[in-house]
C-alpha cells in the first residue's frame, strides 16, 4: 500500500518563486538589420567569405534561409 500523497510528492522540492536564481540584467544593443532583397539581389544563393572559408547562403522554394559551409 503507499501511503505518499500525491501532492506532496509533486511540490516537496519545489522551490518557492521568490528563491529562484537572478540573472544579472542583460544589456540590449541595437542589432544591424539588412533586408535580404538588397543581399540576393534578385538571386536566389550568394557566397560569403568569411575567415578565408566560403560559405553559401541560400533561398529555399518555401521562402527559408539555409547556410552551407
Amino acid at each position: 500500500m503507499n501511503s505518499h500523497n500525491h501532492d506532496d510528492f509533486h511540490y516537496r522540492n519545489r522551490r518557492p518563486f521568490n528563491d529562484a536564481p537572478r540573472r544579472p540584467e542583460l544589456q540590449h544593443f541595437p542589432t544591424r538589420t539588412v533586408l535580404s532583397s538588397s543581399l540576393f539581389n534578385g538571386d536566389h544563393e550568394i557566397g560569403i567569405d568569411h575567415g578565408g572559408s566560403l560559405y553559401r547562403l541560400k533561398i529555399t522554394r518555401q521562402g527559408k534561409l539555409i547556410l552551407n559551409k
